[in-house]
Formats: structure tokens, sequence, C-alpha cells
């Protein structure tokens, strides 16, 4: 078994689309970033990467390589899935918590857990989505950007034993 954990956080700005967890909410601002900026993705394939110990999401996917431009993290989260596999690992869970302010995310969770599991390739009772308020405190609470926190258990996929290279090249994820 490996553990893995991750965050990240991005602006809210004008004139983008808003996608968590694989979903497109409505909403007046979307996050600021290169891919489409879905810190609920991010900071997931974050936390499967650590859990083989293969750095962070920019290793794999680098900011500001026009390949990853306005790139739906979905395929973010494929690639750390696919990598966790050919290491002879897969997703057993995963436990995520948005932190925004707004817009209410609630109605959105059961759709973000189906999204989050097909790009793991898991099931949505192996997903778990929470949302929080920053309870109007920092930058999120004045409601400039959104958060994510996520953590997997990575266990040995059947039929292969755990291992394989160590660590996959930059951009060959």
């Amino acid at each position: 078994m490996r553990i893995g954990f991750g965050y990240d956080v991005h602006r809210l700005a004008p004139g983008r689309p808003l996608v968590l967890g694989g979903v497109t909410i409505p909403y007046e601002r979307g996050l600021d970033g290169h891919s489409d900026a879905d810190v609920v993705l991010h900071a997931l394939a974050d936390a499967v990467y650590g859990a083989l110990g293969e750095g962070d999401i920019g290793v794999h996917f680098p900011p500001g390589a026009a390949w990853t431009k306005d790139l739906p993290s979905r395929e973010i989260v494929r690639a750390a899935a696919r990598r966790a596999a050919a290491r002879g690992y897969r997703v057993a869970n995963c436990d995520v918590t948005v932190v925004a302010e707004a817009p209410r995310l609630g109605p959105y969770v059961p759709a973000m857990r189906r999204a989050i599991a097909e790009a793991l390739g898991s099931l949505p009772g192996a997903v778990s989505v929470k949302a929080t308020t920053n309870e109007g405190l920092g930058a999120i609470g004045r409601g400039e950007g959104i958060a994510a926190f996520a953590v997997v258990l990575l266990v040995a996929a059947a039929g292969r034993p755990p291992g394989g290279d160590a660590a996959a090249p930059a951009g060959e994820a």
C-alpha cells in the first residue's frame, strides 16, 4: 500500500469556466490557470504521483508548455492512474475536500464523484468529495480563489506485483 497527499489552489478570474472535479459548474468566474485549472483534479493527480514517489503534476505536465495549454484535467488524472497501473498499483480509494466560499458545491458532488471515478477507472464508491468554506477567512474566504486537498490509497493491482521503475521522465506520465 502507498498513500499520497495533494493540494492545489487557483485564483478565480472572469471569463473562464469553473471546472471542479471534472464538472463544469455555472458561475460568473472560473479558475485561472494554464490548463482548465481544476483544483480538485490537480490535487488528486498530485496525490497519486506523490504516492508513487514521482513528484507533482508540474513534473509530468509542465506549466507553460504548449501541449498542456487548456488541457482538461481529466487527462492529467487519467495519466496518473495509468502510471500507477504501470507500476502495479490501482487507486483503492480517494478523499477530496474542496474549499470555496462560493458557489455552493453540494449539488455537484455526485457528478464530481462519478467524473473522478471514471478518470481513475474506479467505482464512485471509492471516491469521496466534500465541500466546505473557509468561514470568510483569508483569500479563499474573501472569494479570491478555490483550493482542494486530496489523499489517495494505492494498493497492488490484482495479478501485478508492485514496483517498476522509480520515476517517469518529465512529460511522459
